[in-house]
């Protein structure tokens, strides 16, 4: 339920006659933890002031030097575990079969950082030319099976909207309402609704196959009424989620993905099913999990709010957003993408190799209203999973929304 909050005071220059106390609502909520949510009160502008000039330096052999480095890794890795695991494992199907497993995930790991690295340079993070960005991101999107200009031009106006109930791009929630409708809707899934079995379910197809119902539906994103699910798509250049003048570019994205699958035909023929399975079918999955295990956790927490236009603003919204952390693979493979979050949605130019020094200058700044969970993210992507179902539709009244679930978990949903 969201509550007023008390009246909090600051002191305001008056002339030369002394200063004047002016008075200032905190709005404030409550979250799904049971917690008070207060609503920032500081600016963009006080943000953006508070970084450091040399952190917004892109620097494009550096940039470069995180492309090379990873894919060396991708080929090495596959070159390696494709020559050489049948001869370590000649005789244990079970054995190479794992080793094969092995290898998939680590080419994964290393794919989702080059797809990090085509989303630097979609926000023209990665180089000082948007001619190099657009380059090289077409490639690395493409290799992995993303439309780069239109995940570009979608993704830029969820930047432009995080947390915003109506003009956000991705994981917009359900409010209470339309989930106990859509729920309502199958008698399965109103028994199921509150069993960890059915999180679970839920979980493996999202984490296997939610990046590509997104791109062919734009499934959590905006609804569009009227507009079928096939024309919402980000390979249809027409689809609302785009502008009449991103038309070519969502053609040129469209190449590039078939460009992949004809490269992936070739080497099929050339040297088999078993090589492209192995060497790009699987990372594909584990990259596929990964943008969204990264980016459901980056957008979906129980001390998340969301917010009505006339509550939001962009501050507020790119508060929206959850530093987490993944340890070494977070740091120095996935590049920093899931331990500076925050930054990144205050100012998406800075590159990621200046992120960290960003995000403690603005720390000072956001203080309390800075979040961050340093819990294991596999533990946080159950929890989030199971208390974090929808907003609260009585909070619109306030223009906050709350994650209220009805798995018993936290702050009952007031209708309940």
């Amino acid at each position: 339920m969201s509550v007023q909050g008390e009246l909090s005071s600051r002191k305001v220059a008056a002339g030369s006659s002394g200063t004047a106390t002016e008075t200032v609502v905190s709005k404030r909520a409550i979250d799904t933890n049971g917690n008070v949510f207060e609503v920032p009160d500081y600016t963009i502008k006080d943000i953006l002031s508070a970084i450091p000039k040399e952190c917004y330096k892109r620097d494009l052999w550096w940039s470069l030097h995180y492309v090379a480095r990873d894919i060396a890794a991708i080929v090495t890795i596959g070159y390696v575990g494709t020559s050489y695991i049948p001869v370590w494992f000649p005789s244990s199907t079970l054995a190479r079969a794992a080793a094969y497993m092995v290898q998939s995930y680590l080419i994964g790991l290393f794919g989702f950082g080059l797809w990090i690295l085509a989303h630097e340079c979609g926000h023209s993070a990665f180089s000082d030319s948007n001619l190099v960005n657009d380059t090289v991101g077409w490639v690395l999107h493409s290799w992995w099976m993303v439309p780069y200009f239109s995940w570009k031009f979608s993704h830029s106006k969820h930047h432009k909207a995080t947390g915003h109930m109506t003009r956000d791009m991705v994981f917009i929630p359900y409010t209470q309402k339309e989930f106990l409708e859509t729920r309502n809707k199958s008698k399965l899934s109103e028994v199921m609704e509150e069993t960890p079995i059915a999180t679970l379910l839920t979980l493996l197809a999202q984490q296997l196959g939610g990046l590509q119902l997104y791109l062919a539906t734009n499934a959590t994103g905006q609804p569009y009424p009227g507009v079928s699910k096939f024309f919402k798509s980000h390979y249809w250049p027409t689809s609302p989620v785009f502008d009449a003048k991103d038309f070519w570019y969502i053609i040129l994205s469209d190449i590039g993905i078939l460009a992949t699958l004809t490269a992936n035909y070739m080497w099929y023929r050339a040297y088999g099913a078993h090589v492209v399975l192995i060497n790009w079918f699987l990372p594909w999955l584990w990259v596929n999990h990964w943008l969204v295990f990264v980016t459901f956790l980056q957008h979906t927490d129980p001390t998340m709010p969301h917010y009505d236009t006339n509550e939001w603003t962009f501050a507020k919204g790119a508060a929206a957003t959850i530093d987490r952390d993944y340890g070494f693979v977070g740091q120095h493979i996935f590049h920093d993408i899931i331990e500076t979050h925050v930054l990144h949605h205050y100012c998406s130019r800075i590159p990621f190799y200046n992120a960290r020094k960003a995000t403690s200058a603005i720390k000072d700044v956001m203080g309390k209203h800075y979040r961050y969970e340093g819990e294991n993210m596999w533990r946080s992507l159950w929890k989030v999973a199971r208390s974090c179902q929808f907003v609260e539709d009585n909070e619109s009244k306030d223009g906050v929304y709350m994650f209220r679930n009805t798995n018993n978990i936290g702050t009952s949903p007031v209708s309940e």
